[in-house]
């Protein structure tokens, strides 16, 4: 930024205030012929014929002159040619020359060339420019283009610097590269290294593929590589969407690195990654998000879903289905204090990942669920989703689920195994099986309490109502003892597995954010 504060303070100056230097002689080194009119041009050598004058280390050419040696001063006509060194030449057909402010005013048909031919030089059109010697600096103010052996720019008002090879470029700005199109209102390029400073709301768009929308930053349009800053856009056509602080991006591998509030949305997958920082690649569509990292699914309006993390991940994959049709699905990873809501359910667990093959949510390491007052939890789950509304969840190895019946009282169940089936986010029915084992509290009509039935089977059936246990059905093979609440054994009242960890359950989307862990 300091260093625009100096190249516009720069240009200002040379536009207003350029100043007095130390004054040297225009010479006047050929003309054909020379006549003098004082009437109708007072104190002016009239000058025609291939006319040349020098200017310290200026050459200037023309038809036809008037030459004002008393203010050091010329006015040129006709196949003006300006050459200041070997690599800076001017055309036009006018030229006004005042020696001693060294500012050169060239019009109609200009065109100003810096460089050697086989080098491809930069080359200026306008129909006004003036180059002020003094500062080095060459600008127009009624339309210009700029082209070099890359880009085209064109603009109302511009400046060109031939010894740092740096323009300025101000209202209606548009620079055409042959894989883009940069339109902003003021931007800074250097004809040589390639890259364009963006100092003002800027739009970059490749076409039918990229479009970039910024209003800081720079991009090197060589090498496609940019720094963007201030909540900068990257859009592709396929409805992905890169947002951030700053963003690093490279469009020649299709690579974006994200700093600072970072947001990768996909309009067509319907997901968006959030996160302090982000990487994310065009190919796969992969994302890569942490610091805060948060993935939201609103693919179903009605059931949206947020996971968070201390890293997340997501990709597309390629698979063939059961037609044999080549088909692609979404993958997501998220790692390390994993916490799920959803309206429906809600999750905990150490690692997750959602496969859009089946819509299928794999939940490891210490997974526990919460569908109202249910709490189901195995060393690993997979929950099925069907039309955007979780159908059921599966729990392998250590299951256990819990129905919190009252302030201190529990149904609970274990196994090897559980499959609990919802409807409309409610738990209706639980299947557990591998050694089997229930403690609950059956009630009579009027809603008292009959007592403390535990049971052991292989397998058992709860049905669930209004979340309570309506009734349970058992093998044939079941052993149990029922106690009447004042004679329950100590401990009789609790499995061996169980836990009760609603202090962990997520309980609005900005609660996934909330560290807590898991204690049995």
């Amino acid at each position: 930024m300091d260093s625009l504060k100096h190249i516009l303070a720069l240009t200002l100056c040379a536009l207003l205030f350029s100043p007095v230097t130390s004054q040297t002689m225009v010479y006047l080194e050929r003309a054909e012929n020379l006549s003098f009119d004082q009437e109708r041009i007072a104190n002016a050598q009239i000058l025609r014929g291939n006319v040349m004058f020098r200017h310290e280390n200026a050459l200037m050419y023309c038809d036809s002159a008037y030459f004002y040696d008393g203010t050091n001063s010329l006015d040129a006509f006709g196949h003006v040619r300006f050459e200041q060194g070997d690599t800076l030449r001017g055309y036009g057909d006018k030229l006004f020359y005042d020696g001693n402010r060294k500012l050169a005013r060239l019009r109609k048909n200009v065109k100003l060339i810096h460089g050697r031919e086989r080098d491809n030089p930069t080359i200026l059109t306008t129909d006004s420019l003036n180059y002020d010697r003094a500062v080095g600096v060459a600008y127009y103010f009624d339309s210009g283009k700029i082209r070099d052996s890359l880009n085209t720019l064109i603009s109302v008002r511009g400046s060109y610097y031939p010894n740092s090879k740096q323009a300025i470029f101000s209202q209606n700005v548009v620079l055409t590269n042959p894989k883009f199109v940069l339109t902003s209102d003021t931007l800074l390029y250097n004809t040589d290294t390639k890259v364009a400073d963006i100092v003002s709301p800027t739009e970059i768009v490749y076409e039918e593929e990229t479009d970039i929308h910024t209003s800081r930053g720079w991009y090197n349009t060589d090498n496609e590589r940019s720094m963007l800053l201030d909540r900068s856009v990257v859009h592709h056509v396929d409805g992905r969407e890169m947002t951030g602080d700053t963003i690093f991006y490279d469009k020649r591998i299709g690579f974006g690195e994200v700093i600072g509030d970072m947001e990768m949305r996909d309009s067509v997958q319907k997901m968006t990654l959030s996160g302090e920082y982000g990487q994310m690649w065009e190919e796969g569509s992969k994302g890569y998000a942490t610091d805060s990292a948060l993935m939201t699914d609103w693919s179903d309006s009605a059931h949206y879903a947020y996971i968070h993390a201390d890293t997340l991940f997501t990709e597309e994959l390629h698979y063939t289905d059961s037609a044999l049709m080549d088909s692609t699905y979404r993958r997501v990873r998220a790692h390390y204090s994993v916490r799920v809501y959803r309206d429906d359910m809600q999750m905990a667990c150490d690692s997750l990942v959602y496969l859009g093959s089946d819509s299928t949510i794999h939940l490891y390491s210490t997974p526990v669920c919460w569908s109202d007052s249910q709490q189901i939890a195995a060393d690993s789950m997979v929950i099925y989703i069907v039309n955007g509304a979780v159908e059921r969840a599966a729990g392998y190895g250590n299951a256990i689920c819990v129905m919190h019946d009252s302030l201190d009282l529990f149904n609970q169940m274990s196994g090897k195994e559980l499959v609990a089936y919802l409807e409309e986010g409610e738990v209706k029915l639980v299947d557990m099986s591998g050694n089997a084992l229930t403690i609950y509290y059956p009630k009579e009509d009027d809603g008292s309490y009959v007592g403390l039935n535990t049971t052991e089977s292989s397998y058992i059936r709860v049905y669930v109502e209004d979340q309570e246990i309506d009734h349970i059905r058992f093998t044939k093979e079941t052993t149990g003892v029922i106690y009447p609440l004042d004679q329950v054994p100590a401990g009789g009242d609790r499995l061996a597995q169980f836990f009760w960890a609603d202090y962990v359950r997520p309980i609005s989307p900005e609660d996934v954010f909330r560290k807590v862990k898991v204690e049995k």
